[in-house]
Order: structure tokens, then sequence, then C-alpha cells
């Protein structure tokens, strides 16, 4: 991949733009996460997030192309200052079958083209498996040269075909998939190699051993230090150890387990970049992890839009 001493040299200049962004830490977080207000209509679901006290959201169900619908979604959103921190993708680029790879393939270029049209933050997914059976899960072949030159080729492919000028394209973090952390996003950015090529930071993703889990504090640092200049949005969760023969880390509710928020949200601080929280089940549970992201924020002059 990427040689030690090209990293070190992108590294110094990523470095120096994380510095800058350090010295003028001005930006008020924007915090957002589901709603579940059912209703199409975009003036009210933009409303429904301020309600809730969110000020950035997931983007509303919507077509390419609907050129009227998207109008409304990014009058009625600005409207209320809430900002589309992302458009889901969710689909295996790396699909060991052929068919459907290229379909998986097909719809991410699509949802990134929605990103663009609706001006949203970035379209995310993940790179992707050569799992036969779960779309994200392990495989030997997913921390391989042939992996990583596959999803560069992938990402290049969506971004030449959209050529986006306001989203960003972005792939998480994952335990057992390349970038598995801040170093291999760093080689990913340097090889895919254009600007529209953005980080979307989940660290609970990145924890992926004891080592990660117990000096989560530096290991969101170096997230924020090496990867800054590229973080467009990020997602919110937790995590607690369950005790077990091996190891096994549950995703919780934010405030539930053990992940540094006070570390995230001084991070979050120094860019414009919102914090989105996923993967709970109820609005009392988004409520519970809502109210102690803020809580956590205000104990460390962490302000919010």
């Amino acid at each position: 991949m990427i040689t030690q001493a090209s990293r070190r040299s992108f590294l110094l200049g990523s470095t120096a733009a994380a510095a800058g962004l350090a010295r003028n830490a001005t930006h008020k977080v924007r915090l957002g996460g589901p709603i579940f207000l059912k209703s199409t209509e975009p003036a009210e679901l933009a409303r429904e997030h301020r309600r809730l006290g969110y000020s950035a959201g997931y983007c509303p169900e919507a077509k390419v192309g609907d050129t009227d619908h998207i109008e409304e979604i990014r009058t009625a959103f600005a409207k209320e200052d809430v900002v589309i921190a992302e458009v889901g993708a969710w689909k295996n680029m790396l699909d060991p079958d052929e068919t459907k790879r290229r379909e998986n393939l097909a719809y991410v270029t699509g949802r990134c083209a929605l990103a663009e049209e609706v001006g949203a933050r970035c379209c995310v997914d993940i790179a992707g498996s050569y799992n036969p059976t779960v779309w994200y899960g392990p495989d030997p072949k997913n921390l391989t040269r042939e992996f990583f030159e596959a999803t560069v080729a992938n990402c290049r492919h969506i971004l030449d075909a959209v050529k986006p000028k306001r989203t960003k394209f972005t792939i998480e973090m994952m335990g057992w998939n390349l970038p598995d952390g801040p170093d291999a996003y760093v080689d990913l950015i340097k090889a895919v190699d254009r600007k529209a090529f953005g980080v979307h930071l989940d660290v609970c993703n990145g924890v992926n051993s004891p080592a990660r889990f117990y000096r989560n504090t530096e290991f969101i640092e170096e997230c924020f230090a090496k990867l800054g200049p590229w973080i467009v949005s990020c997602h919110a969760k937790d995590l607690q150890w369950i005790t077990e023969l091996n190891v096994h880390f549950l995703e919780v509710i934010p405030g539930r387990g053990q992940m540094d928020y006070k570390a995230y949200l001084r991070g979050l601080a120094k860019l414009d970049a919102p914090l989105m929280l996923e993967h709970l089940k109820t609005a009392e549970e988004y409520e519970e992890g809502k109210r102690y992201i803020r809580r956590v924020g205000e104990s460390i002059g962490v302000e919010f839009a």
C-alpha cells in the first residue's frame, strides 16, 4: 500500500491543516438523529428536528431527479437551520456475486448523486466485504491488498461518475474491513486521490481490540489529529465490554458505555461536522443519548447549534 515515508509526508500536511483548525475552533456542534414523525412533508420534518433540539438530520426519502421534492427538502431544512448530514448507501460494493456487486455499485452511485442534489454533507457507506452471507461481515480477504485496490477503484468510479461539488463520498472504518483505523484511512485517501472523497468518522467502529477500548481517548484524539481535515460527518454511539471468554463489545446508548465523549466533542468542536445518533430502537433511547451528549458538551464548554 502506501509507504511509511509517503504516509509521513502526507500526514505532515494534514497535521498542519488540523493545527490550523484547532487555532480557529469556533464551531458549535450540530447534533442530530432519526425522527419518528410519520410525514413526508419536508417542512414538517424539518420543524420536528428543531422541536427535538436537532440541528442536523438524515436525508428524508427522495429520489434522484425528483427536482421539486428535493428543492422542497433543501428549502425547508435551510429555513430551520438543519443541515442534512448524510445520505446512507449501505450496500456491499464488494459482494462476491458479480451481478449483485454491479447492482450495489450502481445503487451507491445513485445515492451519491442524491446527496449532491439535496446538498447533504456526504453520502456514506462502508467499503463492503467479501463475506458471501453477511454484507458487512468478516472475511480473511477484507484486510488484503486486493480489498484495498478494489475499494480505491469503487470510490473513484462513484466520484468520477457523479463529479460532486457540494457533497463528499465517504466510507466508514470497520473493525475487520479496511480502513480499520486512521492510518489505513490516510492510505485510502491518498490512493483515491479525489477532492470529493471525505471521511465519515465512527470511532466505535474502529474499536476492535482491548487496547483501543481501554485507550479510546487516545484513539479518538488520533482520529481527529490524522483525519480532521477530511471529516465531514460523524456517528454517535457507545460501547460496553460484555464479560465472556472472548472479547465482545456491545453497542449501547451514549452514556451507558465507556467511550470518551469529552474527547469526541472536543474534536468535533474544531470542525464543522455533524454528529448523528444511530442504531437505537426507540424515541426514548434517542432522547437519552441526546441528553447525555449535550450534558457532556455543556460540562466542557462545548456549544451546540
